[in-house]
């Protein structure tokens, strides 16, 4: 499975990018202090379409903009609804009928100082417009999704998201395909490693 942005859409995403985030800086300064004195949590989930591609994104990429950030970072799936089906098969979700996504389970070292940059991180490389679709990706699996463990990581969330939908509503052009963010935060549920049920060739 092929998982990348062209490069005349990164480069649009980079650009939109750049000013959500020196409009941003002021209220990074302005929550710092509440941040750093916070009991928030170091794992986060994240669903950007294709895992292997997250993976390789948040692995690759963001560590070296962060080097030791990341204590852990493995793919597997995770559902909005606490009564999923439990340790459902690739193929089952597949189907999109178990309401899983693909998410990147993901543990930081130091939360506290690189959460909200993970967060932004996590919209430049898929779209976060499309509901349940990135390229030729489609279902529930596929969907745009933050699966949060606690309350400040949620405002954190939910702060990146509304800086980048400002940013997005006065852009002469959206990078993306649409203009209107469709990012779902969700509260975390169980992980399904994907190590337990599938071989990687079968991604």
């Amino acid at each position: 499975k092929v998982c990348f942005l062209t490069n005349a859409i990164l480069r649009g995403i980079l650009l939109l990018l750049s000013i959500f985030i020196m409009s941003s800086s002021a209220s990074n300064a302005a929550s710092a202090a509440s941040t750093t004195t916070s009991s928030m949590s170091n794992t986060v989930s994240l669903g950007a379409g294709c895992y292997w591609g997250t993976e390789k994104f948040i692995k690759s990429d963001f560590q070296k903009r962060f080097p030791n950030s990341l204590k852990t970072a493995r793919v597997g799936f995770m559902s909005p609804e606490k009564d999923h089906p439990k340790n459902p098969s690739y193929n089952a979700v597949c189907t999109g009928k178990t309401g899983h996504v693909e998410v990147l389970n993901v543990e930081l070292n130091d939360p506290e100082t690189h959460f909200r940059e993970l967060i932004k991180f996590f919209f430049f490389f898929h779209d976060p417009t499309t509901k349940d679709k990135q390229g030729n990706d489609a279902g529930t699996q596929y969907a745009s999704a933050i699966f949060v463990r606690d309350e400040e990581q949620k405002r954190i969330v939910n702060e990146v998201i509304d800086e980048l939908q400002q940013s997005l509503k006065h852009a002469k052009k959206s990078p993306y395909s649409g203009s209107k963010m469709a990012t779902a935060v969700h509260d975390a549920t169980t992980f399904v490693s994907c190590v337990i049920i599938i071989h990687r060739s079968d991604c």
